[in-house]
């Protein structure tokens, strides 16, 4: 038997066929780690948005959508829906404050400000809005969204990604 002590974080785009597991990470994201915050029953709600993994994996790769790997196994992804706003960031709570939310958030701020972008944008949930605050997030407004038969409240956060232009 073999062991990392260490196990190497790497980043790389979605790969065809990665759909059911990302599905998986997406659902027991949401199962293990927002019960402090939603209940039950809003959870299932929510992880329900990946039972379909097919139609989960296509609205993935309609995202600009990276992957987070440990010792080249998937442990988390995150995408980009338009050039300014996340639209998914889920890590295994396997590997939860291990790094992997912020390598993902680094490269999704990288990518958005390379194609222009001044600001970024999330809706994030009531487990994740302390993630983003201490990335220097600033909450915008609150929403509720359906979500089947329940509604989940979330927070739009807002972050600038460069400063105003020097004149030189």
């Amino acid at each position: 038997m073999s062991a990392e002590a260490n196990p190497q974080l790497a980043l790389r785009p979605m790969l065809p066929g990665e759909g059911p597991l990302l599905a998986e990470i997406f659902r027991a994201s949401i199962m293990e780690l927002t019960g402090d915050e939603y209940e039950i029953e809003q959870q299932e709600a929510w992880a329900a948005a990946a039972e379909d993994e097919a139609a989960f994996a296509e609205r993935l790769a309609g995202h600009t959508t990276i992957v987070a790997t440990m010792s080249r196994s998937p442990v988390g992804f995150a995408s980009l829906e338009a050039d300014d706003k996340i639209g998914f960031l889920y890590v295994h709570p396997a590997v939860v404050e291990r790094g992997v939310g912020t390598l993902l958030a680094d490269a999704l701020e990288k990518i958005a400000g390379g194609r222009g972008a001044n600001d970024l944008s999330v809706d994030a949930s009531d487990s994740a809005y302390d993630f983003f605050s201490k990335r220097g997030y600033a909450a915008q407004q609150r929403n509720s969204v359906a979500c089947g038969d329940e509604w989940l409240s979330n927070t739009t956060m807002k972050k600038t990604l460069k400063g105003p232009e020097t004149v030189q």
